[in-house]
């Protein structure tokens, strides 16, 4: 059954760095458990997350991960090029990547060498690749963990609100050029982040609190609202963000 953002699990946490290690030990325990092939998860951009990457390449972590039973995918990037300082995939290479033995061809950036449509179309081919199939099935979740970041326009991904991906149903990767933020982006879509076991918002600080809420009371008007999951959704909030102060 489909689960809608109103099912979600809200978990309020101190600070930004509770919410950190409190992804960490989820993104451990999932890969712990998963012993039936491998264990597909799509990063996101962001502090919250370059602080999760930080804590996922100390030894003590690190050591607790079989990674080379791990796939790296990102939910959205920049179309900038490679190595850019603004890319989350640069981000997720210096600060975790290059960090732990992952296999290199366990790795899946997200292209920017063509026009975004030709990437897009590029990295749904290797989506597809990795899943062994063209048509996604409920009962086969494509990712097992997505993370997800929540703006303060109520964007997620790069699923900006006005954005004709925002419509998309049959493509698992889209294109948007949000007028509000710089460059053009490739993202996941709503079919390829509800392929997944388990989805993750990262949502922090006292800007979030409005679209916290509404993200919380499932307004269809914003973007983030409208996330499902084939399994769980999770969102893990500090208690700024909700509202509780510092």
């Amino acid at each position: 059954m489909t689960t809608d953002i109103r099912a979600a699990t809200l978990e309020t946490l101190p600070d930004s760095e509770a919410v950190a290690l409190r992804m960490a030990d989820l993104l451990v325990e999932g890969i712990q458990a998963k012993t039936d092939g491998p264990f597909r998860v799509a990063l996101s951009g962001g502090s919250t997350p370059k602080r999760l990457f930080e804590i996922l390449a100390t030894p003590s972590r690190a050591k607790l991960i079989p990674w080379e039973r791990v796939e790296i995918f990102y939910g959205d990037e920049r179309h900038v090029p490679e190595g850019h300082a603004d890319s989350n995939h640069t981000v997720g290479q210096s600060v975790l990547l290059s960090r732990v033995p992952v296999p290199a061809q366990n790795v899946h950036a997200i292209p920017t060498g063509g026009t975004a449509e030709e990437d897009a179309k590029a990295y749904e081919k290797t989506l597809q690749m990795a899943y062994g199939a063209t048509t996604l099935d409920p009962e086969r979740p494509l990712f097992d963990l997505v993370m997800l970041g929540l703006g303060t326009d109520g964007h997620t991904a790069s699923l900006f609100p006005g954005q004709p991906v925002l419509k998309e149903r049959t493509a698992w990767v889209g294109t948007a050029a949000p007028s509000t933020a710089p460059y053009e982006r490739i993202t996941l879509t709503y079919p390829a982040i509800q392929s997944s076991a388990l989805v993750v918002f990262l949502v922090t600080g006292a800007s979030k609190v409005e679209m916290l809420e509404r993200l919380v009371e499932g307004d269809s008007s914003i973007p983030s609202a409208r996330v499902t999951s084939e399994g769980r959704i999770v969102i893990l909030a500090d208690r700024a963000a909700v509202g509780e102060g510092a």
